[in-house]
């Protein structure tokens, strides 16, 4: 049970570093929620997803049939407390202009990065980090100009 846990404890860091770094461009643009919030949206999402497998491996076996494993209630669990988190940054300005929502959406997404770093999804994570880098970097300056960030 050790080795499980000090694995998870490297993919949880894992996440976060990811998460870190699209937490550093929100922060770079000086959005609400930048690094550390990323990292820890991050963060959690894996430790969650990988407390389940432990909490399975742990009671599994003694419960016999009477525990059911459902992954995809993990993941509805994490969305849900994200949303929480990414409502909290959008909000209406005096302008009536929205302000916040792709700040939200990138905390959602360094979440999906942190379940898919708990599933060992290396390549996944890593092309997720880097077409979210892609999406708010590059097609800031095509789009709109950061409108609803």
């Amino acid at each position: 049970m050790v080795i499980e846990e000090v694995i998870l404890v490297g993919k949880v860091a894992a996440a976060m570093a990811l998460a870190g770094v699209i937490g550093f461009e929100r922060e770079a643009d000086g959005k609400a929620a930048g690094f550390r919030t990323h990292m820890l949206v991050g963060g959690a999402a894996a430790l969650l997803v990988g407390s389940a497998d432990l909490l399975i491996d742990r009671f599994g076996a003694d419960a016999g049939n009477a525990m059911r494993t459902d992954p995809i209630r993990v993941v509805e669990a994490i969305v849900a407390g994200v949303s929480f988190l990414g409502a909290g940054t959008i909000f209406v300005s005096g302008d009536d202009r929205v302000r916040g929502l792709t700040t939200a959406a990138s905390l959602l997404m360094v979440a999906g990065v942190g379940v898919i770093v708990a599933v060992e999804a290396w390549i996944v994570a890593l092309g997720v980090t880097l077409l979210t880098l892609f999406t708010l970097r590059v097609l800031a300056r095509v789009g709109a100009g950061g409108s609803g960030s």
